[in-house]
C-alpha cells in the first residue's frame, strides 16, 4: 500500500468510525470487521445534533455547541460496551428523570434512528410514571406523540398490556420476586398498617401495571428504572437497591457503570458520581 493510499485509509476510518486505535503510528492496522461494526454501532449516528443545522446553539455558541457535541456524540460513546439501542435507551430514561423536555425533543429522533423502537420509547415513558410521577411525565407524551407522528408513526400503537385488574396484585408481585428475591412475596403485609396500603399499590400498580407489560423484559426495565432514580437525585436509597436489582437480573457493575457514564452529559457528574457509589454499595452488599 502506498503512502497516498495510506492516508485516505487513515482519513476514511478516522471520519466514518472514529476508531483512532485502531490507527497505529506504524502504518494502517485494519481492526477485524467484527470490531470495526462494533466501534461503528456505538458511534451516535445523529452527532452534530447541537452544533450543525439551523439550531440555535450553533449559531449563538459555536464553541459550546461544537465541544459538547464532539463530548457527547463522540467521546462517550466511545466507551464502554453498551450498543446504540441500549444507550439511547438509558439516555430516554435519563432525561425523563432529569426533566430534559427540551433534549428529549431534539434526542427522541436519534433515538428512534439508532434502533430503539416505538412501542420501546412508549414504555419507557409510561413506566416513568411510577417513579417520576404524572406530574413530571405528561408533557412527555404531547412531545413523543408530536415526533412519532412526524416520523408517520401511526398512534396509537399495539397494546402491550399484560394484566387485569383481576391479576396485576399477583403478577406485579411475581415480577418483584423474581428481581429482587423471595422476600418480597406479599411484602405489603410487613410492616406499618397505615402505610400497607402504598406497598400494595407499589406491587399491583408500579410493578403489576408496567413491568408485567410487552416490549421491554425485565432486565431492560431495571436499567431504565435505575436512570429515572439517578437522574431525579436525593432518592440514593432507592438507587441502590435498583442496582441490587438489576445485577440480579444480570446488568452487573461493569454495565451499570457503563449506563451511568453515557449519561455524564445530560445529568453532569454530581449526580453520576452519587450513582458510582450507589452502584459500589450494592456490589458490596449483593
Amino acid at each position: 500500500m502506498s503512502d497516498t493510499d495510506k492516508s485516505c485509509t487513515r482519513r476514511f476510518f478516522l471520519k466514518n468510525s472514529t476508531i483512532a486505535a485502531g490507527v497505529l503510528a506504524a502504518g494502517i492496522h485494519l481492526l477485524p470487521q467484527e470490531e470495526v461494526m462494533a466501534a461503528q454501532d456505538r458511534t451516535d449516528r445523529n452527532a452534530g445534533i447541537f452544533a450543525s443545522g439551523d439550531n440555535s446553539l450553533a449559531q449563538t455558541d459555536p464553541e459550546f455547541a461544537d465541544r459538547f457535541d464532539y463530548f457527547a456524540f463522540t467521546e462517550v460513546p466511545e466507551h464502554g460496551p453498551l450498543d446504540a439501542r441500549t444507550r439511547y435507551m438509558a439516555i430516554l430514561a435519563t432525561l425523563l428523570g432529569c426533566q430534559g423536555m427540551d433534549a428529549w425533543r431534539l434526542l427522541l429522533p436519534a433515538a428512534l434512528d439508532n434502533g430503539v423502537k416505538p412501542e420501546e420509547v412508549k414504555e419507557i415513558v409510561y413506566q416513568a410514571v411510577a417513579y417520576l410521577g404524572i406530574g413530571r411525565v405528561y408533557p412527555f407524551f404531547y412531545i413523543t406523540n408530536e415526533i412519532m407522528q412526524a416520523k408517520g408513526i401511526k398512534l396509537p400503537l399495539a397494546p402491550q398490556g399484560g394484566t387485569t385488574l383481576e391479576d396485576r396484585l399477583q403478577k406485579g408481585n411475581q415480577a418483584q420476586i423474581d428481581i429482587f428475591g423471595s422476600q418480597m412475596r406479599e411484602f405489603w403485609k410487613n410492616g406499618p398498617a397505615d402505610t400497607s396500603h402504598i406497598r400494595l399499590w407499589l406491587a399491583a400498580n408500579c410493578f403489576g401495571d408496567y413491568y408485567t407489560r410487552g416490549a421491554l423484559d425485565l432486565r431492560e426495565r431495571e436499567m431504565i428504572t435505575f436512570c429515572y432514580i439517578m437522574a431525579q437525585g436525593g432518592c440514593e436509597s432507592q438507587l441502590t437497591s435498583h442496582a441490587r436489582g438489576n445485577m440480579r437480573m444480570g446488568n452487573d457493575k461493569e454495565f451499570l457503570i457503563a449506563v451511568i457514564s453515557q449519561c455524564v452529559p445530560y445529568i453532569g457528574y454530581p449526580r453520576s458520581l452519587n450513582a458510582i457509589s450507589c452502584v459500589e454499595t450494592a456490589a458490596k452488599s449483593s
